[in-house]
């Protein structure tokens, strides 16, 4: 009778285990989940041209799901939708490169003797004795 009781001891035991396992799990893809979206979300956010990134708090993430590939669903609609709900938050598009604005040209600057090294300042006036 004791090995009965044992064993159905033994049994709650991995029941109870087994749960908490499947408890863990879900909240380890639930979290993982969560993670992609805001990753996902973060990309387009970029790709929007979103001046300030703190500005996707102010989405509600229980309206967006993942697809079977692990996108984010519609994710250019979202951003969208809150393009037009607050478009403060967005500037101008983001083009491939990574400047906001070209460079200015800036005229070359002239050296002067002193910081020139020895070598460069021989030519430099063999230079301007060729051009007399």
């Amino acid at each position: 009778m004791s090995e009965e009781i044992a064993d159905g001891h033994d049994q709650e035991n991995w029941r109870s285990r087994a749960e908490l396992a499947e408890a863990a799990l879900a909240e380890a893809r639930s979290t993982a989940a969560d993670k992609l979206i805001r990753a996902e979300l973060k990309a387009e956010a970029i790709r929007a041209g979103m001046v300030d990134l703190d500005g996707l708090k102010l989405l509600d993430l229980g309206e967006v799901t993942l697809d079977r590939q692990g996108e984010v669903a519609d994710a250019p609609a979202v951003l969208a939708k809150l393009k037009r709900a607050k478009p403060w938050l967005f500037g101008q598009g983001v083009s491939s490169s990574t400047a906001v604005h070209a460079p200015r040209p800036e005229p070359p600057r002239m050296r002067h003797a002193n910081e020139l090294s020895h070598e460069e300042w021989l030519a430099a006036r063999a230079a301007l004795l060729r051009r007399r």
